[in-house]
């Protein structure tokens, strides 16, 4: 009885360091396996960056650069002033306000007016190549994918061959600009109307007549409708030959521009403010 006991008493304390093991071992993989199975959530979506043109219109250039480039855009100056920095910022394209993607460095287009001393070299474009320039909801509509139409079940029968229409042997009319476009005010400084350019009317009537044809909202459409749009409100504040009547079709190109895409409200405003002035400087 006496060897019994000690014998009893050791198988015990064996026992409880075994449960304690096992119990230990057991609770460590339980840990370990939870951080694993919490990597296997998914992450959170990506959302495609935006960002908002900031306004630079009326700013010195060398003002203008510095917004630009804070706001993460690239830039390059058009038109025959050029990129000095005491010349001021008289349009951009696209418009203040204008909500585009995150694609590196936006280009924007800047139109300068002259102003102050033109003295040392031309700044013409930022040091950052710029990327391409995508408004915010129209590349999802240019990429959409197009519905084939079903095929007709019944084909009508040919219809009959009339005779053809005799061909006009005359040449197209072809109107050509006044030799003479006397400008509507003079603005001190202003850059002269070309008159290797079309005039403004003409430029905004074609641009009218492209509209109507429903391009496709694709990128290259929308830059050339703001580059027109740019080149017209210039041009008409500038004090360019019959500049109001342009301003008017271009407001009705800009509704057009509404109504197939979706967008061209903050340009109609644009284009609007810029029919007051000339109205209120040629009267």
């Amino acid at each position: 009885m006496g060897s019994f006991v000690p014998r009893l008493l050791a198988l015990t304390v064996v026992w409880l360091l075994a449960t304690t093991a096992l119990t230990y071992a057991a609770a460590q993989r339980i840990h370990t396996v939870h951080p694993a199975a919490a990597t296997t959530t998914s992450a959170a979506p990506s959302t495609t960056e935006t960002l908002v043109v900031p306004d630079v219109r009326r700013q010195p250039y060398v003002f203008a650069k510095g917004t630009l480039g804070d706001s993460g855009f690239a830039w390059r100056v058009e038109g025959p002033v050029e990129g000095f920095a005491s010349n001021i910022v008289a349009a951009q394209t696209p418009a203040p306000g204008t909500r585009v993607v995150d694609t590196g460095a936006p280009l924007i287009v800047l139109h300068l007016a002259r102003a102050g001393k033109q003295v040392g070299v031309p700044d013409q474009a930022s040091d950052q190549k710029g990327t391409a320039l995508r408004l915010v909801g129209v590349a999802a509509a240019a990429g959409a994918p197009r519905v084939k139409a079903a095929p007709a079940k019944a084909t009508a029968p040919p219809a009959a061959k009339l005779p053809k229409a005799p061909v006009s042997k005359k040449a197209p009319v072809r109107h050509k600009a006044p030799a003479r476009r006397p400008p509507a005010f003079v603005v001190p400084g202003a850059r002269r109307e070309p008159l290797a350019e079309i005039p403004l009317t003409d430029r905004a009537r074609l641009l009218l007549r492209w509209m109507n044809t429903s391009p496709k909202p694709t990128d290259a459409n929308v830059n050339r409708w703001l580059y027109q749009h740019a080149w017209i409100v210039d041009g008409a504040r500038m004090g360019w030959w019959h500049g109001a009547t342009a301003l008017r079709t271009l407001i009705t190109v800009d509704r057009r521009a509404w109504t197939l895409w979706g967008i061209g409200a903050r340009s109609t405003a644009v284009a609007r403010q810029a029919l007051a002035e000339v109205e209120a400087r040629s009267s």
